[in-house]
């Protein structure tokens, strides 16, 4: 029950933060750059422009 409880230092939390990979952040960019979110009247199309 201890363990859940314990709170590692602010130093201790910076060294063990993941960070991701340059291809992952690179895929969600341009994910996110060829989504294009369409409406008409009360419907929304989502296109990828790919």
């Amino acid at each position: 029950m201890g363990k859940l409880y314990f709170k590692k230092s602010s130093k201790e939390e910076k060294l063990t933060q993941p960070h991701p990979r340059q291809e992952t952040v690179d895929f969600l960019l341009n994910y996110s750059k060829a989504l294009n979110v369409s409406e008409y009247k009360s419907l929304k199309f989502e296109l990828l422009l790919n």
